[in-house]
């Protein structure tokens, strides 16, 4: 069904008025690219709804509503916030701040407090918007929040904190090394990488028998090429080229993998001769 040529009232109505989620992000797509202020107003006013569903409405769709610089990025943010003074939903306040998670880059003191000040919150809901909104802030209340989210029960909320503290910011210090560094046997896979690519990044040496173990042991996502090719320590070769060995003619072995371990044994022999 092609929804491009439809009104923007209709898909609004659409999106009040369906029962299921079904194409409710797709609809949201279209309407992000029709970047009238009269469809902004429209959204805005969505926002003031007494409906939960409907705020949640107006809030994802102004979330990124054109392209960056995005139109009416000022308005939103203040909407936002306001919002965010008087929420008590928590599906509409994780949507809140993931919206802001999404137009993060200029936030002042104040807004980076308020954000902070959902941290003890312990809905899932909020503590996922929560991580979401404070990723790439190079702030240190954020970064301290981040750090304190990067060992949450929660194996999804640990991985984004731990890749908010390794790779989306380059502040390098005692403190993020050490809580990186207590997640490089994180039970879960994808947070143990990020840990390990955030000390690659940052040159902690500590972090490189950890990486020679994930080779060895052979259980590991493209994640780890990033960081070895991080270390530029000519000293994985053999063992890469062991492991590519070791698969050759491998029928269950994914081929992209594959590829992406050739790429890394090429960029390394690169960078280190």
């Amino acid at each position: 069904m092609n929804r491009t040529h439809w009104t923007d009232d209709k898909l609004l109505s659409r999106l009040i008025n369906n029962k299921t989620n079904k194409s409710r992000w797709d609809i949201i797509s279209v309407l992000r690219k029709r970047t009238s202020k009269e469809l902004f107003e429209k959204c805005a006013e969505l926002v003031k709804s007494n409906n939960p569903k409907i705020r949640k409405i107006g809030i994802d769709i102004l979330a990124q509503f054109g392209l960056p610089p995005r139109p009416f990025l000022k308005e939103t943010l203040k909407i936002y916030f306001e919002l965010l003074n008087v929420e008590t939903d928590p599906d509409v306040i994780m949507s809140l701040l993931y919206s802001i998670g999404h137009n993060n880059d200029e936030l002042d003191k104040e807004q980076i407090e308020k954000i902070c000040s959902f941290f003890g919150n312990d809905n899932s809901w909020v503590k996922e918007g929560l991580v979401f909104a404070l990723l790439g802030i190079n702030n240190s209340i954020a970064i301290e929040i981040l750090a304190q989210l990067s060992s949450d029960k929660l194996s999804h909320i640990r991985n984004w904190a731990t890749f908010g503290l390794g790779t989306q910011i380059e502040r390098n210090n005692k403190k993020i090394r050490e809580v990186l560094w207590k997640r490089v046997n994180d039970k879960h896979q994808e947070t143990k990488l990020e840990a390990i690519v955030g000390l690659a990044k940052r040159k902690d040496k500590r972090v490189n028998d950890i990486i020679k173990r994930e080779i060895i042991v052979g259980e590991f996502g493209t994640l780890l090429f990033e960081a070895i090719i991080e270390t530029q320590d000519r000293e994985f070769l053999p063992l890469l080229k062991q492991n590519l060995k070791s698969i050759n003619g491998d029928k269950t072995i994914n081929p992209e993998w594959e590829k992406d371990l050739k790429s890394c044994i090429d960029e390394l022999t690169k960078l280190t001769n």
